[in-house]
C-alpha cells in the first residue's frame, strides 16, 4: 500500500526554505567573514572556541569529535593541521593509555582571543542586529526543542 507523503502547508513550506536558504547563506557569510579577519575556517575556529571554553583548555579528541559531529579521523587529520600552524597540541590520556588529549596553544589560544570578538561582530552584524527581541527569543526557543530532539535520537 503506498501512502501519500504528508506534505508541507505553505506556512510550513515557507518556514523550511527560509530557514534552509538563510543556513546557506548565513554560515557562507560568517566562514568568509572568519577568514578574511582571522585566517581561521569555521572548524579552527569551533576546535579553538571549545577548547578555549573546555577547563584547562584541553579536550579528549573522542569527546571534541562527539561535540563537532566528526569522526575522530576527520577531526584527528584537522588537528594534524592545526598542529602544524602551532594551534594545538596533542598529549597522550593521563586516564586512559588509548585516548589522546588536545591542548590549545598560547598560540592558539591569541588566535582565538583575536578572532572571536570579531567573529561576534558578524554574527551580530549578518543575524542578531536584524532580529526584533522577539525573534530572537523565539529563534532560540526553535533552536533548543529541534537541538533538544536531535541530541536525544543522536544518543541511541
Amino acid at each position: 500500500m503506498n501512502q501519500e507523503p504528508h506534505r508541507l502547508s505553505d506556512t510550513e513550506q515557507r518556514a523550511w526554505t527560509a530557514y534552509r536558504r538563510m543556513s546557506l547563506l548565513l554560515d557562507s557569510r560568517l566562514a568568509r567573514d572568519l577568514s578574511r579577519q582571522s585566517g581561521l575556517s569555521e572548524p579552527d575556529y569551533c576546535v579553538l572556541s571549545n577548547l578555549r571554553a573546555g577547563p584547562g583548555h584541553r579536550c579528549r579528541v573522542s569527546e571534541l569529535a562527539h561535540r563537532m559531529l566528526w569522526s575522530r579521523s576527520r577531526l584527528s587529520h584537522h588537528l594534524a593541521r592545526m598542529q602544524q600552524r602551532g594551534l594545538v597540541v596533542r598529549e597522550e590520556c593521563e586516564t586512559d593509555g588509548r585516548g589522546a588529549v588536545v591542548v590549545l596553544t598560547q598560540e592558539g589560544l591569541r588566535t582565538i582571543d583575536a578572532a572571536a570578538p570579531l567573529h561576534v561582530e558578524a554574527v551580530r552584524a549578518h543575524f542578531m542586529d536584524l532580529l526584533t527581541p522577539d525573534q530572537i527569543e523565539a529563534f532560540a526557543d526553535v533552536g533548543e526543542t529541534v537541538v533538544a530532539r536531535l541530541t536525544e535520537s543522536w544518543a541511541r
